[in-house]
């Protein structure tokens, strides 16, 4: 049998839609011989399950689910009424990236969704790999070993089909990593969604109950409270992700759309209670917000899921807090800055900015005024002036305007690492995705939407930050979701669910045809329906 030559980490690319038409182009690196990388559990178990996790964080563009520009988390932050980067004379413009997102004029040629779309399925592709090298070389494990390596890269690859079919509704499902590209099909986003449920059901029992926010075994793998999290999500947003003509106005209720949960049926709302509740069985409630964020944030008890970040290990890069703040801010805390990503005027008036009702954590989120550097100095600008934040002055073309340089409320969130490294972008902080605030939130809405009380789940919220009580209305839970999850991610996904999507707001018109839905789903990349005319366009592009 011919020796094949494998590789510890990176260097898989997704070519399924290249003109090549294959698959897999391996690029090796640290190239070890097949007996060697798959001779026992323990190697088998780094060269198939754990290499994966080494695309989960990144630091170049589109690549990782946060922590890079241009992927992921811009499409589900950049296009809502929560954060826009302005453009600031000749800087962020860049073509019309930021603009386009922000108006929802991304187009079909766009390069950041392109590279989102190939990072997505790089990633699942290399999933599918490590399942067929775990089913080939199955002998060198115990049933134990090969049952729980086997659905820790189920639940893996259905994570990436979560965030896949969220963005950009009917997709591929390959499950093969040297599917022919001609075999390529479509498949409706209701069936991915009940794919990746029933993947992450059918997993479950194997998966670890452990800590996923912990050092140890377990730290930044799928564990069990991770699937919990995102069936929840699946539940709560089973409205729309079971919706496959999502511009014909007739979406299905989620109390008719079923679960079945440790035999038990159970509607979109009652799954969702019932997954949250699991959650509780692992996770509270950190006493302070702010602890969740600092820069050793491992101790939360809060956080579900995060990207390890460790300056001295990793390549996983946080670019966020450097891409907000102005060049002034960034030296002063001995780093740099790009002066670009600001609160837009919704979320200040969300947050009660400027006002004496001011949520709390505002402060907690936000840079806003005059601004000082870690030793409580105001820092100035190059000409003496003080730096000072004018965060109502932010709109999306401040060129020429005086608050060119210094409109907008600032990304803060993440407590500042002093001792970071390459502009800090390299810190102590690891990135965090899922918590269990959010579960609470999930909750409450769930709960309302049944029919019955949430203000018990969502003034535990509240109550640890001491902002007042608020009854658990729709409309108090989508605002709770913007003050207690600013900066995250989940903007994009709460206002589709919501139905507030595609409405108008500041700086942003609404496009025409926009109001039956169709920018709730970005277009397939043009590239992508060029290579493979099995594939079909999302309806209104």
């Amino acid at each position: 049998m011919k020796k094949e030559l494998l590789y510890i980490g990176i260097g898989i690319l997704f070519a399924g839609f290249s003109a090549c038409g294959d698959f897999l182009e391996e690029k090796p690196r640290d190239q070890i011989h097949e007996e060697e990388a798959y001779q026992d559990a323990t190697n088998l178990y780094l060269n198939t399950v754990a290499t994966l996790y080494t695309h989960i964080g990144g630091d170049t563009y589109s690549q990782g689910l946060q922590g890079t520009y241009q992927g992921v988390y811009d499409l589900n932050t950049f296009t809502t009424d929560e954060a826009i980067i302005p453009t600031r004379g000749g800087d962020w413009f860049d073509g019309g990236l930021w603009q386009g997102l922000f108006l929802h004029k991304w187009g079909t040629k766009n390069d950041a969704l392109l590279a989102t779309w190939e990072y997505l399925y790089r990633v699942i592709v290399l999933s599918n790999r490590s399942l067929e090298v775990l089913e080939a070389h199955r002998s060198v494990l115990t049933e134990g070993e090969y049952n729980a390596y086997y659905a820790e890269v189920r639940a893996f690859r259905a994570m990436y089909y979560y965030y896949l079919f969220d963005l950009f509704g009917h997709v591929p499902l390959v499950l093969s990593s040297d599917t022919p590209m001609k075999e390529v099909l479509q498949s409706r986003r209701s069936d991915v969604f009940r794919f990746v449920v029933d993947e992450l059901q059918e997993v479950l029992p194997f998966l670890s109950r452990q800590r996923s926010n912990r050092f140890g075994e377990y730290y930044g793998r799928v564990t069990r409270p991770v699937a919990w999290f995102l069936l929840a999500k699946l539940a709560l947003n089973a409205e729309v992700y079971t919706h496959d003509n999502w511009t014909d106005g007739n979406r299905p209720e989620g109390s008719n759309i079923y679960f079945t949960i440790e035999g038990e049926q159970l509607n979109a709302w009652e799954a969702t209670i019932a997954y949250c509740d699991s959650l509780e069985r692992r996770h509270r409630l950190s006493e302070t917000y702010e602890e969740n964020f600092a820069i050793f944030n491992e101790s939360s008890v809060e956080n579900i899921f995060i990207i390890p970040m460790d300056k001295n290990l990793y390549r996983n890069q946080m670019q966020y807090l450097f891409r907000s703040r102005h060049y002034n801010h960034g030296k002063a805390l001995g780093m740099v800055g790009e002066n670009g990503s600001s609160a837009t005027i919704e979320a200040l008036q969300t947050f009660g900015y400027d006002s004496e009702t001011v949520d709390p954590r505002f402060e907690m989120c936000y840079y806003a005024g005059v601004v000082r550097d870690l030793k409580g100095d105001a820092v100035p600008l190059d000409n003496g002036d003080i730096l000072t934040y004018l965060p109502w002055e932010v709109k999306l073309d401040l060129s020429g305007t005086a608050a060119e340089k210094t409109a907008g409320a600032r990304m803060k969130k993440y407590e500042i690492d002093p001792t970071s490294s390459k502009d800090g972008k390299l810190m102590d902080n690891d990135i965090v995705l899922f918590r269990f605030s959010d579960a609470l939130l999930m909750k409450s809405e769930a709960k309302v939407r049944k029919g019955e009380n949430g203000d018990a789940e969502l003034n535990r919220v509240r109550a640890r930050v001491g902002a007042a009580s608020r009854e658990a209305t729709l409309e108090n839970i989508l605002a709770e979701r913007q003050l207690e999850l600013a900066w995250e991610g989940w903007r994009r996904q709460d206002l589709v669910r919501f139905g507030l999507f595609t409405r108008a707001y500041n700086s942003r018109p609404q496009l025409p045809g926009e109001e039956n839905g169709y920018t709730t789903v970005f277009p397939i990349p043009e590239n992508v329906l060029i290579l493979n005319p099995n594939l079909s366009q999302n309806p209104g592009y």
